[in-house]
């Protein structure tokens, strides 16, 4: 009898014992769950990006607004012209001078109405038929440039008209001028003034003045 109930209580035991174990597993089994939990819940990530809101780009793009040319044109666009391309006097280019002389004769000529092209908006009038034939098979190469307009001027974004006298062949290319003061002026460094004329040109005859 007392060895069977020591057996008795040696079994109570060993169970007891695996119940207490289970039991203990089972409660830090359920803590770990419960930690589980409690970290899930806590962290920001989970259930939402908690950057997508901070990221400027998320929503739009934030460099659309402030692309200059998104909405508008380029600020270099060339303003309207406020002046003929060709210096005229009542629709005469050079108030009729035979541009032509320059080069084959050397020297300023006044034209005629009898001898006349038509070309880029205006009439140019010639000395004589060969002149304008010259002229006909290629106006480029002996219109003046700037539109006839004073070089000098031109030079320093200015506008101006110019007088037969005051002029230049230089590099093949005709230059006026508005009188001898100018002239005198153009000759000083010219090759640097030309660089700022044709960097200032066509954009010049946009310009409220036109000197003269």
């Amino acid at each position: 009898m007392k060895v069977q109930y020591l057996l008795t209580l040696v079994t109570i035991s060993v169970l007891g014992g695996g119940a207490f174990v289970f039991a203990n597993s089972q409660s830090t089994s359920s803590s770990v769950q419960t930690e589980k939990v409690e970290t899930i819940a806590q962290n920001p990530c989970a259930a939402k990006n908690p950057c997508a809101s901070k990221n400027p780009c998320a929503a739009k793009n934030p460099c659309a607004s402030k692309n200059p040319c998104a909405a508008k044109p380029a600020s270099n666009i060339q303003a309207a012209a406020k002046h003929p391309k060709v210096y005229t006097e009542k629709g005469v280019a050079l108030d009729g001078q035979d541009v032509v002389a320059y080069f084959t004769q050397g020297k300023p000529s006044q034209g005629t109405k009898q001898f006349t092209h038509q070309w880029n908006g205006a009439t140019w009038q010639f000395s004589s038929a060969s002149h304008r034939d010259l002229f006909a098979q290629n106006p480029e190469k002996y219109a003046p440039q700037y539109g006839g307009y004073c070089a000098k001027a031109a030079s320093d974004g200015n506008l101006a008209t110019t007088t037969p006298t005051a002029w230049e062949v230089r590099g093949g290319k005709l230059y006026l001028n508005y009188d001898a003061s100018a002239q005198a002026e153009w000759k000083q460094d010219t090759n640097s003034k030309i660089k700022r004329a044709n960097a200032n040109w066509p954009r010049i005859l946009s310009n409220d003045t036109l000197f003269r």
